[in-house]
């Protein structure tokens, strides 16, 4: 398992809440920051968003003046990375802070080391290849799914989900193990599976084949 304390860059610059607007815009100005973390002392307070120094009316105030509207993401080092992920996802910061039990500041994990464990965790640099299905939720059954898979001397190394809230239609991403899954494709459309994509070494192949398919049928006609 990948924990927030492999991932922790420390070298950060950090801003203090006492410090004015003006300095802490130049601050992450100067690092390219999109979001600036603040401490009280060694206490962890926040996330200020360039866009919101910017847009202030008095930038010789303190950046306590600014904190009601400060984000609050953080994580624990012994937090998985995917919690960090989710901090993520739900706050659209480009750092996640990382703090001790009394909620002193340790450092933050970024986007850039977030994407390589996230490729990592869902082999998506591994051989093999990928296939989409789509189906109703009430359809979705990932013993048949794995069933048909083996059934083509293939094994899934990994199986996401999706559902779309609207229309509750599920997507199921699978990664194979093998590189040609034509015949997989195939087993899938026989059982009424939706095919919604796939890729492998034999895509290319596949799609000729397809345009000579679909070449004879209409010399037959």
């Amino acid at each position: 398992m990948t924990y927030c304390s492999q991932l922790l860059e420390t070298s950060l610059n950090t801003a203090d809440l006492r410090d004015t607007i003006s300095h802490a815009l130049e601050l992450a100005k100067e690092n390219r920051y999109q979001h600036l973390p603040v401490l009280d002392g060694a206490q962890y307070v926040g996330l200020v968003g360039v866009e919101d120094l910017e847009e202030a009316q008095d930038a010789s105030a303190e950046l306590i003046s600014l904190q009601p509207i400060f984000t609050k993401p953080l994580v624990r080092s012994a937090d998985h990375f995917l919690q960090a992920l989710r901090m993520r996802a739900k706050f659209f910061v480009d750092l996640i802070p990382v703090v001790n039990e009394e909620n002193e500041w340790e450092g933050a994990v970024g986007d850039e080391k977030l994407l390589d464990n996230l490729s990592k965790l869902t082999g998506v640099s591994d051989s093999g290849s990928i296939v989409v299905l789509s189906m109703p939720l009430h359809d979705y059954a990932p013993g048949e799914i794995n069933r048909l898979v083996e059934s083509n001397d293939a094994m899934i190394m990994h199986m996401n989900t999706q559902q779309d809230p609207h229309s509750g239609v599920m997507q199921v991403v699978l990664r194979i193990n093998r590189e040609e899954v034509s015949d997989l494709i195939a087993t899938f459309q026989r059982h009424e599976y939706n095919v919604l994509y796939y890729y492998g070494d034999e895509s290319y192949d596949n799609s000729l084949q397809n345009n000579l398919d679909h070449l004879l049928n209409y010399l037959n006609i």
